[in-house]
């Protein structure tokens, strides 16, 4: 059904296999920073209109590969369309981050909460697919949703949150319908990444956004246990083939001995975090070792060509000798950014970020720094 993957760059690094250079995709690299997205979109009507259409998604998603030589493909949707499908009513207005028109904030309201139909995500997996044929092998398309704790923020909250302080206040107040929430979620985004592999999702993203807001004793109880939850119920292959599974943090790094236990093959890493001890930490070897991906800050993207150059090899370096024994596994990095691109970068210095992620990894692995 599907062309043969060309560059399998990004799923052996994922798998911690030796590789020719490091490969490196952007989170958020389909998206506002491109023209031809703010095109498309203009076109679509609204977000969701792009996100609901299986051309445009499908457009989108391949816009920046056009532009740029990454190693990855992420399927173009947003976090929230899980709730969406619960009935929670999602929109965005321009410029304006995500709306729910009927949040949960209440016993009544968590107790009509239920799994969505999947057919109501239809048009994702649609999608997917879509993409996938589009794709024809040239990369391998990364399928993601929300964590379950970073999911029920938004669907608490209403919209984002400077403060979390009505989520927070449910947390503490009444942990019962907390974990309700989290445990319908959980069991929600299991399915939706399932049916997004079954569909062509080569690998799969959790993104716990917000993991970070929690105290410590809440991120274990609160978002870890739940994002274990997902991950047990994930396909650990599709048709014979190991289809890995990403976990991003933000604000996760003070917790990377816990997150070393969750049943996944990448963990995903923000710019506070020092490279070099996470590979000590939790890159190594072992049953539990890690990929790692990760971690530029964003806004160096606003820096001159020459600093960006410098920054990203600052970065590969960090993490350390890459591993090039290709008889066994071993630490391997994924370069991304610590978060998610900004919508005012210049799509110049993504190519200067690319292109310099590739030949400084390659003079890395031949000794020709």
């Amino acid at each position: 059904m599907f062309a043969p993957l060309q560059n399998d760059t990004f799923l052996r690094a994922c798998l911690r296999q030796a590789t020719d250079y490091t490969p490196v995709w952007l989170m958020r690299q389909a998206g506002r920073y491109l023209p031809e997205y703010r095109a498309t979109r203009a076109q679509a009507g609204s977000f969701m209109g792009l996100a609901t259409n299986t051309d445009y998604a499908t457009e989108v998603t391949l816009q920046p590969l056009e532009r740029f030589p990454l190693d990855a493909a992420i399927l173009f949707s947003d976090i929230l369309t899980v709730p969406d499908a619960m009935g929670l009513g999602l929109s965005f207005a321009l410029g304006e981050g995500p709306k729910f028109a009927t949040p949960v904030r209440d016993e009544a309201a968590v107790a009509t909460l239920e799994v969505p139909d999947m057919d109501k995500l239809r048009y994702v997996f649609d999608a997917v697919t879509s993409i996938r044929k589009a794709l024809n092998g040239r990369v391998p398309l990364i399928g993601f949703s929300g964590s379950p704790w970073t999911l029920a923020c938004y669907m608490v909250e209403g919209s984002g949150s400077d403060d979390y302080r009505l989520v927070k206040t449910m947390l503490y107040q009444r942990p019962d319908l907390m974990h309700k929430i989290l445990a319908i979620n959980a069991d929600a985004v299991a399915l939706y990444l399932n049916a997004q592999i079954e569909a062509g999702a080569q690998a799969v993203m959790i993104f716990d956004s917000w993991g970070g807001v929690l105290a410590d004793a809440a991120f274990h109880t609160f978002s870890l246990a739940y994002t274990a939850r997902v991950l047990s119920q994930l396909k650990r292959e599709h048709e014979g083939v190991k289809i890995p599974r990403l976990v991003f943090t933000k604000g996760g790094g003070q917790w990377l001995d816990s997150m070393k236990q969750l049943d996944c093959e990448v963990l995903g890493l923000d710019w506070t975090v020092n490279l070099a001890r996470a590979r000590a930490q939790v890159g190594e070897n072992g049953p539990h070792a890690k990929a790692l991906q990760g971690n530029l800050d964003p806004n160096v993207l606003f820096a001159s060509p020459t600093q960006i150059e410098a920054e990203v090899a600052s970065v590969l370096d960090s993490f350390g000798a890459p591993h090039t024994d290709t008889s066994q596994s071993g630490p391997t990095q994924i370069f991304n950014l610590g978060h998610g691109i900004s919508q005012h970068t210049p799509p110049e210095s993504v190519d200067v970020l690319v292109r310099a992620v590739h030949a400084h990894s390659r003079s890395m692995r031949t000794g020709r720094l």
